[in-house]
């Protein structure tokens, strides 16, 4: 369609009422003619309900009309919250405060808790100390990662909440310990780049993705993962585990698809169960492959499901391999040896 054709159909759409359009900026940045929306903001006519404040060195949270569900507040310089910041939308879906200023110090009263429709909140990069809260029953989907956090509050009562990021913050195993226990719903937990030496205890035995990587853990539970009920996603890489710190059978889990325990200090392979898909390893210090850390028998039908493995970094080279590793491994895609 030529433009002339196009401004035709604007026409007639529009009526007598039409705007007139820069057709060298797509429709959908005339936002702001929306009645429902904030003069500084964005509301796309496309997506009536969301609201755009991003990037505009904000000091605080701007009138939001009713109507808004999804609220986007990155990148500016937005230090405070008042209790009433949200009274216009309590029934908010998704806010995103990603890269601002705020501290906890800041955020007043029971701000979030009086959402009853939250479900997704991401107060990223910012200056948190602890988590935020009380938080609404209804939310789902918290990240707070890339702050200062060292203490966890209560996550009591937060009977649908699924996903949780914690990554780049300060926390020690003992904060973590004593507030996820209740989490009946969570499936996904990322507590990476932070300060814990050992596992946290009472996690939720719901949990299908763990990722525990860049933190100091050098020894594990004997069972530890055994109270979990389908673990499929576990990430302990760049901690300092050795062998005298993994009990034996320890990753003998038939629900993992995914086990990364590479840049550790571990010189023989963990045995793990045959339906493990992808197993990551390099950057140990790895002597010998056991076949037996794979498959605890060989025949038709009894072989370990890898694959992709990696075993780059290590003293291993493909000619101390052994030759029965290809018949254990033998739908493996990629197997990576110096």
């Amino acid at each position: 369609m030529n433009l002339s054709a196009l401004s035709l159909v604007l026409a007639l759409v529009c009526g007598a009422n039409a705007q007139y359009y820069d057709y060298d900026i797509p429709l959908f940045m005339y936002g702001h003619l929306s009645p429902n929306c904030a003069p500084e903001c964005n509301c796309p006519h496309s997506y009536p309900s969301a609201m755009y404040c991003d990037e505009l060195k904000l000091k605080s949270v701007p009138m939001v009309p009713a109507g808004i569900k999804y609220l986007y507040l990155r990148n500016n310089q937005i230090d405070h919250i008042d209790e009433k910041a949200f009274e216009n939308v309590t029934d908010l879906q998704w806010l995103i405060l990603d890269h601002n200023l705020l501290e906890n110090s800041k955020i007043k009263g029971k701000v979030f808790s009086k959402l009853k429709q939250l479900k997704k909140l991401h107060i990223n990069h910012n200056n948190l100390t602890e988590s935020v809260g009380p938080l609404p029953k209804s939310l789902e989907d918290l990240q707070l990662t890339h702050n200062k956090i060292t203490k966890l509050g209560s996550f009591d009562g937060l009977v649908n909440l699924t996903f949780i990021h914690l990554q780049h913050n300060q926390l020690k195993e003992d904060a973590v310990s004593a507030s996820l226990k209740g989490l009946k719903s969570l499936e996904y937990l990322d507590l990476s780049f932070n300060q814990m030496s050992k596992l946290p205890s009472g996690l939720p035995a719901s949990l299908l993705t763990l990722y525990l990587d860049n933190n100091k853990i050098n020894n594990i539970p004997d069972e530890y993962f055994k109270r979990f009920n389908g673990l499929q996603y576990l990430r302990l890489s760049h901690n300092e585990l050795a062998d005298s710190g993994i009990p034996g059978n320890l990753f003998n889990i038939s629900s993992l698809v995914e086990l990364d325990l590479s840049y550790n200090k571990l010189k023989s392979i963990p045995t793990v169960n045959e339906n493990l898909e992808n197993y990551y390893l390099e950057v140990n210090e790895l002597e010998k492959f056991d076949v037996k850390s794979f498959c605890k028998i060989l025949g038709p039908l009894s072989y370990s499901k890898i694959k992709h493995l990696r075993l780059d970094g290590n003293p291993l080279t493909r000619t101390s391999l052994p030759n029965d590793m290809y018949e254990c491994l033998r739908v493996a895609n990629e197997i990576t040896v110096d």
